[in-house]
């Protein structure tokens, strides 16, 4: 597993490089958050070793598809993961691995393993700290960027109905991120007309 750093320099070069500035939300200040709440969780976990690295890697490049599209970026993703990883001594099994935690945070999630639950608490973290509000408010810009939605109030009931429709799947999240998440809800729905 030495060219997990090679790798890591590869994908976030690449984010860097590639990512249109419309990409209010999903740039590269956005991966590099999954990374650290990812670290965070790893820590917590005492989860080193091989899979560490490979959670690491697929919190890095689990929205590397929105390089070169929009729409199921995941499964861009999951073919680019396929594409470089071997480069840097991956073997198939590792690969798979990691798109298997980069399917996990297509929404609705759906995660199946203990790891796959970990990128996506990591992925949504946001939405139950106190950083909320400027973080969704980049979410609007890019989806007014990308001409998805133009509305505050249709936002505002958009992120209502995704908020409701979300749960945490760690321990950690749902103790810690679920209860400010909740309150966000409230707030939120006395915004909309």
């Amino acid at each position: 597993m030495k060219g997990y750093l090679r790798l890591r320099k590869h994908i976030l070069t690449g984010l860097r490089e590639r990512l249109s500035s419309k990409l209010t939300y999903h740039g590269v200040h956005h991966t590099l958050d999954v990374l650290r709440v990812t670290n965070a969780y790893l820590r917590r976990n005492k989860i080193v070793g091989r899979e560490a690295k490979l959670i690491r890697i697929g919190a890095l490049i689990h929205d590397y598809g929105f390089t070169e599209t929009y729409k199921n970026h995941e499964e861009k993703g999951c073919e680019i993961a396929q594409e470089i990883m071997p480069q840097y001594g991956f073997t198939q099994k590792d690969i798979d691995f990691v798109k298997g935690l980069i399917m996990a945070t297509k929404v609705p999630q759906n995660p199946k393993t203990e790891f796959e639950k970990i990128i996506c608490d990591a992925d949504l973290d946001y939405l139950g700290r106190n950083d909320f509000k400027p973080i969704a408010s980049s979410l609007f810009r890019e989806l007014q960027n990308f001409n998805i939605l133009s509305d505050i109030n249709e936002w505002n009931k958009l992120q209502v109905k995704f908020l409701e429709g979300h749960h945490y799947h760690t321990t950690f999240a749902q103790k810690n991120r679920e209860p400010k998440k909740r309150k966000r809800i409230s707030y939120l729905k006395a915004l909309i007309e």
